[in-house]
């Protein structure tokens, strides 16, 4: 069909007069299909997904946009095929336009059909691999059955592979919100020739260059840190093998495996060398742990030891898990996923019980580690899933063990005791900066009677007549020493203060290390991803989430990892409100129709809550602060809802710097009412010489702010908003009450002073609120107020609608510099001595 035909439909509901989007137009490439994802807000979010076909895009609204979560098949309308030239167009389709309302681009990046393209777009299952800077692995595009003449239903579902991640972990859409058409983003792996089932293996990175395979290779090393990283959408897990690291040289026929020291152990591992062989590999080099796996099926390195010391390796598995050269390339400089995906494909065809893929996890990492520990593992490795492979130790790989764990260098022993034979413990060392061993205390346990007699065996060969140590202090004087040639894998509860183990047990020695490079390896705390910022945080990896799936708000099904998620997004924008000032929270542990609960003191540790100086409110347990992501994420997984602040900041508790107005409506007033006495409250102030800023509360009503200079007191600064109020109801009887109570405001509106009272608090911006439907409070412009539907015009489905605005309608707040000193006298009112 010509792509006029094509584009038939897509024209006729458009007026190119008006709306700046393309009638046609676009470079079609066979060789590189293109693929778009455009953020479109019309009458309500959804996300345009578009893979280019036949010179046209074929396209989909996603309501709920893509998952990474293989349960979750989300629903995508086949709607009409845009031109190719479609996937650059940004911008603000105008009202009473088939449309209208803005588009970013989400995504981009290249499809690779996995099957003929045609044919399955026809039968309606299209399977294809995308390349994209927020979107890739394999997907899946299934129609539906339906009776409907006009759009198809179908599904977009992601398959099971190394990117795939559980919905309660990680929302692409929540935490990557942003356009990627003007970041500078990294380059994307353009494929070099048409890659489908067939031939997807061969198809090299963009990034691979073409080199002469190199007779020898150092491979890179992990860093031990003290935390996952935050950024977990950035990384990928595996098991941290408790074996040797092996790489294997590919030459044509000939293979050659290397320890990391460059160690020809070839002759030591026949049965690997025969099983790679079978294989037909092409010329590389491959990276990976060999390990002998016990009846449970988990690393054991006491076994491995001794399959070399018996001779025999039969029972030895080589995991492989990554592919530094490959077909006279040079991978290093593509990213992880990229090597990960061609050394998959050496696999799709070879089973072997003794080569092995190594799987990564579709959990985070925290539920990865506590799974590793449970069954008995040494720990995980996290890798950056765009990183490059670098021949050093790197921040782009990291270890988290279960249990502190490294290598030492065996100084001594001391004689057994009782009816132990060979020797009683090892003495145990680590190298410093300056070269000197500095002696970390002893084992004596996790040894047998084999073991005992192989290692005094060898112990009697490197006998020595001189300390090793550079000091004794500490160590039996009965010692025997010995030459500084051996290496002890320990594993120990933790370091005292004079830097010597404790609780130290015996894994096995390690002969592919060398002794002069063991130090002392202390865990750094783990990297981050430098954020933009315009960017929004993600849930750090840590963060545990009890009860994900606990529904918040029965109205909306909406649950509380959403709620976690939502406070995640927006901490940026709300952590400029709650900074400095006592904040007071709204918790609701079953749900917003269940019991709430008001808390205002820091009466139990909350993680990264900040407890504030008792004397600033005496009497009572300490205030609290939440300053940091850290805190506001932790509130939100102890079911807190709402974010209250004080009206002064915790440096100068007793003056005030902002005075608020809380419109609270009556029963049966109009929105309309609502919307002119906002701005009749605004007038007043104006009048006043006063300037002020407006925020929807996420309820019934609006927010009405008066930054303020710190003159005054707790009572001035109150007496006086309640003299606004009482002239307001004195001046507009018809819509404004100056008490509360139901009765007195029915159809009218009380304009709620007490607000401005000592440790009275209002709900923040940016805070939810527990009320059906999770609305937000939104800062506006007072030229948007008129323009506005409800309070809970923002909620947390719809908030991401709000966040290129932000904080931007109070971007002069900062520098409002006001005293209420001039208001005051105009309004005739004296404030108290």
């Amino acid at each position: 069909m010509a792509t006029s035909d094509l584009l038939k439909a897509y024209k006729a509901k458009r007026n190119f007069s008006v709306t700046s989007e393309p009638a046609e137009g676009g470079v079609a490439n066979e060789a590189a299909l293109s693929f778009v994802i455009q953020k479109h807000w019309a009458s309500r979010l959804h996300y345009d997904f578009r893979l280019e076909l036949d010179g046209a895009m074929k396209s989909w609204a996603v309501p709920k946009g893509p998952s990474f979560d293989p349960s979750q098949k989300r629903m995508a309308v086949h709607v009409e095929d845009h031109p190719i030239s479609y996937n650059t167009f940004e911008g603000q389709i105008p009202a009473k336009q088939y449309g209208a309302g803005k588009v970013i681009i989400w995504d981009k990046g290249f499809w690779l059909p996995l099957e003929d393209p045609r044919k399955a777009y026809k039968a309606g299952r299209l399977k294809f691999e995308l390349r994209g800077h927020k979107l890739q692995g394999r997907w899946t595009l299934v129609r539906m059955k339906s009776d409907a003449k006009k759009q198809e239903p179908w599904l977009l579902i992601k398959e099971k592979d190394e990117f795939a991640r559980p919905f309660a972990e990680y929302s692409v859409v929540d935490e990557l919100p942003d356009s990627v058409a003007a970041l500078d983003l990294p380059a994307l792996s353009l494929p070099d020739q048409k890659d489908t089932s067939e031939t997807r293996g061969a198809v090299m990175p963009k990034d691979a260059k073409k080199i002469a395979l190199p007779e020898s290779f150092q491979p890179q090393l992990a860093t031990l840190v003290d935390a996952p990283p935050n950024d977990a959408g950035a990384w990928l897990y595996e098991v941290k093998f408790d074996g040797y690291r092996i790489l294997a040289r590919v030459d044509d026929k000939r293979i050659k495996l290397f320890t990391r020291n460059a160690n020809d152990w070839t002759s030591k591992l026949p049965h690997l060398v025969k099983a790679l062989s079978a294989m037909k590999l092409k010329s590389g080099w491959l990276d990976g742990e060999i390990t002998v796996l016990n009846d449970k099926g988990i690393p054991d390195f006491q076994a491995l030891q001794g399959a070399f010391d018996s001779a025999k390796t039969a029972n030895i598995v080589y995991f492989l898990f990554d592919i530094p050269f490959c077909d006279g390339h040079d991978l290093r400089s593509a990213p992880l996923t990229e090597r990960r995906r061609i050394l998959k494909n050496l696999f799709d065809e070879s089973v072997s019980d003794v080569i092995r893929f190594s799987d990564v996890f579709e959990q985070s990492a925290n539920a990865v580690i506590d799974s590793a520990c449970r069954i008995g593992l040494e720990g995980i490795i996290g890798k950056r899933k765009n990183s490059t492979y670098t021949s050093r130790r790197s921040t782009d790989w990291i270890k988290l063990k279960c249990s502190r764990r490294q290598e030492f260098v065996i100084g001594g022993y001391t004689d057994p005791k009782g009816s132990r034979s060979g020797i009683g413990s090892l003495l145990l060392g680590v190298y410093d900066e300056s070269g000197a061993l500095n002696y970390a205390g002893n084992v004596g346990s996790g040894f047998n009677v084999k073991t005992l007699k192989d290692i005094k065996q060898k112990l009697d060969a490197i006998a020595a007549t001189e300390n090793p140590f550079a000091s004794v202090k500490g160590i039996d004087r009965k010692a025997h020493w010995v030459k500084p040639s051996l290496v002890a894998e320990v594993s120990f509860a933790e370091w005292t203060q004079g830097n010597h183990i404790r609780q130290g047990v015996f894994r096995g020695l390690r002969v592919d290390k060398k002794p002069n490079a063991i130090m002392r390896e202390k865990p750094v705390h783990p990297p981050t991803t430098s954020k933009s910022k315009t960017s929004f945080s993600s849930i750090p990896s840590n963060l545990h989430i009890t009860n994900p799936e606990r529904i918040v708000d029965p109205s909306t099904g909406a649950k509380k990892i959403e709620l976690v998620r939502y406070y995640g997004l927006v901490a940026p924008l709300i952590l400029d409100h709650l900074k400095g000032r006592p904040v007071s929270l709204v918790r609701a542990p079953n749900g917003i129709t269940d019991e709430l609960f008001f808390q205002k003191h820091l009466e139990a540790s909350m993680p990264g809550v900040n407890r504030l100086d008792p004397s600033l409110d005496p009497g009572h347990a300490p205030l609290m602060e939440v300053a940091t992501l850290e805190a506001l994420l932790s509130a939100a997984q102890m079911n807190v809802i709402e974010f209250h602040t004080w009206n002064a900041s915790k440096m100068a508790i007793d003056k005030p710097d902002r005075m608020t107005f809380d419109l609270d409506p009556g029963e049966g007033v109009p929105w309309s009412m609502m919307l002119t006495c906002t701005e009749l409250v605004r007038t007043l102030l104006d009048e006043l010489g006063l300037v002020s800023f407006a925020k929807t509360s996420g309820g019934k009503g609006f927010h009405v702010v008066v930054p303020i200079r710190r003159l005054h007191g707790w009572d001035a600064v109150k007496d006086f908003s309640q003299a606004i109020v009482q002239h307001l109801a004195k001046t507009l009887p018809q819509y404004f009450v100056a008490k509360s109570g139901p009765r007195n405001r029915t159809g009218k509106i009380f304009v709620d002073y007490l607000r401005n009272g000592f440790g009275a608090t209002t709900v923040a911006a940016w805070s939810v609120r527990a009320r059906p439907g999770l609305g937000v409070s939104v800062p506006v412009e007072w030229s948007e107020v008129r323009s506005l539907s409800s309070a809970a015009q923002w909620n947390v489905s719809n908030i991401h609608t709000r966040l290129d605005v932000g904080n931007g309608a109070w971007s002069a707040y900062a520098g409002v510099r006001q005293s209420l000193s001039g208001a005051m006298k105009a309004l005739g009112f004296k404030p108290p001595k």
